[in-house]
């Protein structure tokens, strides 16, 4: 077994062992989510177990870059970054947190990580390199700060944003290893596997939830991940943003559909594509294993526009087209349920 991969395996265990301590601190402290009428729950849980995933995970980083095996500066971008955005989710989780105060946190944790990471120059688009300039700071400092809300607002049923967080990391460490990129591997492989040891504690019927702690750090790394990715001229973002497809899609269509109605678009709501799909009747498990084929699928494609980079920009249209399919689907059937 290599160091890599026992670092691994040490943050899945580490992950797992912290999770049923967090359960246990919730319960004596009375952080349970109870079912209200716009949650897709319907028994008192305790949340805050993503605090388990920044703990493992983060320090699943910090020793990777100790010992040379992620380069110092995306460190500091990741396992800083991650630390703020995981203190204000844990604030959230315990005491609650004002949104504007939050999303301050989450725009300050992405201009850190930038700094670390010396911008966002240009993005690889399989047509050519598209120059951004001084413009890259602000399209990564939006897509990293909105990566991390949409990752909260998509953890709503039992394993769906802890299964996203181990496929996409997982494949994203795969699709690194095929394309000659296997030395970057170990950051999505870390927070695959600290999301795995929550998972064990989150799979239908959960007996733990995320909490913003989680939700929002997941969202942040996976959105540095992909800056820092394409600076390196590896896997470049447009490939993170197809792997990431169905939390993207799903979080950012429901977003502009809210905002469009003149709702809080902030506010807890039954209105994703994913919550609809247990409200016609689907269970937790299968909804968040359908999320999983899907992510297979979007990975194959991703593979397809590395392997012939002339398809890079068909293959993310086939994929942002067929989740827009199953999302007005899934839509349609359940308003044809309601009415």
């Amino acid at each position: 077994m290599t160091a890599r991969a026992l670092l691994a395996l040490s943050v899945l265990a580490a992950s797992w062992a912290l999770s049923g301590w967090v359960r246990r601190y919730a319960l004596r402290r009375s952080m349970v989510d109870l079912p209200n009428p716009r949650g897709s729950h319907s028994t008192p849980t305790p949340r805050g177990g993503g605090l388990a995933i920044a703990v493992a995970g983060l320090s699943g980083l910090a020793i990777a870059g100790a010992a040379g095996w992620v380069p110092g500066r995306e460190t500091a971008a990741l396992v800083g970054g991650g630390v703020l955005v995981a203190a204000v989710g844990w604030a959230d989780d315990r005491w609650n947190v004002s949104a504007g105060a939050r999303l301050a946190v989450h725009l300050l944790a992405a201009g850190w990580a930038l700094w670390w990471l010396g911008g966002f120059p240009a993005l690889e688009t399989g047509f050519g390199v598209v120059p951004l300039g001084a413009a890259g700071w602000a399209v990564a400092l939006v897509g990293i700060a909105g990566a991390t809300n949409i990752y909260n607002f998509m953890d709503g049923i039992d394993g769906l944003a802890g299964g996203e967080a181990v496929s996409v990391g997982l494949l994203g460490a795969l699709l690194l290893l095929a394309g000659d990129h296997g030395d970057r591997a170990i950051v999505p492989l870390i927070i695959a596997a600290a999301s795995a040891g929550f998972l064990i504690w989150n799979w239908a019927p959960a007996r733990l939830f995320m909490g913003d702690v989680g939700s929002g750090l997941l969202g942040f790394l996976f959105g540095t991940l992909a800056v820092a990715s394409e600076n390196a001229g590896a896997l470049p973002v447009l490939a993170w943003l197809v792997l990431f497809g169905v939390f993207a899609f799903d979080g950012t269509a429901t977003l502009f559909r809210r905002f469009i109605r003149g709702e809080v678009w902030y506010q807890a709501h039954r209105s994703h594509a994913y919550q609809r799909a247990v409200q016609i009747g689907w269970t937790h498990a299968r909804v968040s294993g359908a999320v999983l084929l899907l992510n297979l699928a979007l990975a194959v494609l991703v593979w397809a526009g590395l392997r012939w980079p002339t398809l890079r920009f068909l293959s993310a249209l086939m994929a942002f087209g067929g989740l827009a399919l199953i999302s007005w689907r899934v839509q349609r059937t359940w308003l044809a349920r309601a009415s």
